[in-house]
């Protein structure tokens, strides 16, 4: 019996090999038809205030993934409902959650170089690197991988929607099966914070269990190779406000006389940070520890210093870690605006008010965000200010030399799944059997998304799979998705569904 059980086993294995090496050709001759409902996807805007036009891409949802096998319900939020698919093809096998977004970022026409962001322009790089309109009746012959089709949310996040739908119509053509039941999260409120999506986590939980969560959101490595990311940093943000006299002062009348708030909050800021960019708050970096095992991790990234550095227009880059992929395994201090009390158009004489600096802090699994603004706190006690949470009276301006306000929001935290992890695993191979080499793995990536509390809450391991090109312009005027990573997109989705977790 053993032996049958091995043999059928075997059997499978080889018939699932040869399927795969199929899936280049089928997917070629679908492609037309993937890139016309991309266009046709893209085409609806997509601003969460015009719910007309946001129920118009429920609807294309509903309609597509409805033909291949889905129960689409529309879930009740505290605004815009939450849409979730569900195909359970066996209770008895895994079930995986899978994350995407249907909103996208406001626009500013007038910094787009075409006439309307949410009307889909198909490009080509010129030899001079301008990327000039080519006709759609190109698609009919041989497409190039980098031509590019630009629109807002043309990368984000409706190309692995459309990745994702094409991958289940090939396996339904070819009479196949997912190995894993499915359910899927269309948000449509992410780029506004997921407030819908998260107000729904405790009255539908027992709708999105699942044994894993995979996220297609972001983009892939720059090296345009698959990659899974393992987690993303979190995020606090705090404001810290300086004060010298009551009102602004005559800058001849009392220059060198009253103290300005713009200097003492730079000489408090310039205690927080070296030359290095290490940050100098004490305990900042505990518990922060990377072994050989994740140097390795970290050193197997395909990255080029020199590269990113020539991008970036910088001589030198912060040592923070000893590379790039070793810095996102820290906690950061980012200021990112500093302000006074004077906010005109023209410069004035005068000594400010007040000096504000706004500040972030992207967080990593080992840290929580109170207890680093707690920590940041302390220290500025440490300099000899008073702490308040609002504006000082006159009687504590008389009483205090130093004082700062401090407002603060503890934010999100980070999170991470092993890259040893059984899921990880199952993923990283099947990804190394469909491409022929292993994928990028990235350990944790810079930026945050605004649905780590439904990770951590709803406790389920989590892997973004990032398939969109690095320089997609996302969020930004010119957005676009490069053909190439649709292409390669919908082969990452079919190793995903056809690997048996």
């Amino acid at each position: 019996m053993k032996l049958v059980k091995k043999i059928a086993f075997l059997i499978f294995i080889c018939c699932g090999y040869l399927h795969a090496q199929n899936w280049d050709a089928k997917i070629n001759q679908k492609f037309p038809e993937v890139l016309k409902n991309h266009k046709e996807l893209v085409s609806i805007p997509n601003l969460p205030l015009n719910v007309e036009k946001m129920n118009e891409n429920i609807q294309w949802v509903k309609r597509h993934y409805e033909k291949v096998g889905f129960k689409v319900s529309e879930l009740e939020s505290s605004t815009l409902p939450v849409l979730l698919a569900e195909r359970i093809i066996n209770p008895k096998l895994k079930t995986v959650l899978f994350y995407f977004h249907l909103d996208g970022q406001s626009v500013n026409p007038k910094m787009w170089n075409q006439k309307d962001p949410f009307i889909p322009v198909l490009k080509e790089q010129g030899n001079n690197g301008d990327w000039k309109s080519i006709s759609w009746s190109k698609l009919n012959g041989k497409i190039n991988d980098d031509w590019r089709i630009f629109a807002r949310s043309a990368a984000d996040d409706k190309a692995p929607i459309v990745m994702f739908l094409s991958a289940m119509e090939l396996l339904q053509a070819q009479k196949l099966q997912p190995q894993f039941n499915i359910k899927i999260i269309f948000d449509l409120e992410e780029e506004y914070g997921s407030k819908a999506f998260l107000s729904t986590l405790s009255k539908y939980k027992k709708r999105y269990a699942a044994d894993y969560m995979i996220i297609m959101d972001g983009p892939a490595h720059n090296s345009n190779q698959p990659t899974l990311t393992f987690g993303c940093r979190g995020i606090a943000r705090f404001s810290i406000t300086t004060y010298g006299s009551k009102l602004p002062q005559h800058s001849g009348h009392y220059g060198n006389y009253v103290p300005n708030p713009v200097f003492r909050l730079t000489n408090l800021l310039s205690t927080m940070k070296g030359e290095d960019g290490r940050v100098l708050i004490k305990g900042y970096y505990d518990g922060i520890t990377i072994s050989p095992e994740v140097t390795k991790i970290l050193n197997s990234v395909p990255d080029n210093k020199e590269e990113i550095n020539r991008k970036l227009k910088i001589s030198k880059e912060e040592s923070v870690g000893n590379n790039y992929q070793e810095s996102m395994q820290f906690p950061s201090l980012n200021i990112r605006q500093i302000e006074t009390s004077w906010k005109g158009e023209k410069l004035k004489t005068i000594i400010p008010e007040i000096a504000t600096a706004h500040i972030d802090v992207r967080l990593v699994v080992e840290t929580d965000g109170k207890k680093q603004l707690d920590k940041i706190k302390n220290h500025i006690e440490e300099q000899g200010f008073k702490i308040l949470d609002r504006d000082p009276t006159d009687e504590e301006r008389m009483q205090y030399p130093k004082i700062v306000k401090f407002l603060g929001n503890s934010g999100v935290n980070a999170f991470r799944t092993e890259l040893d992890s059984p899921f990880g695993k199952k993923l990283n191979s099947a990804l190394t059997n469909a491409f022929g080499k292993k994928p990028v793995l990235i350990r944790t990536m810079g930026g945050t998304v605004p649905i780590i509390p439904a990770i951590n809450e709803l406790k389920i391991p989590a892997i973004i799979v990032p398939m969109v090109n690095m320089d997609n312009n996302q969020h930004n005027p010119n957005e676009n998705i490069r053909i190439g990573n649709i292409r390669q997109g919908i082969k990452i989705c079919l190793a995903i569904l056809n690997t048996n977790l």
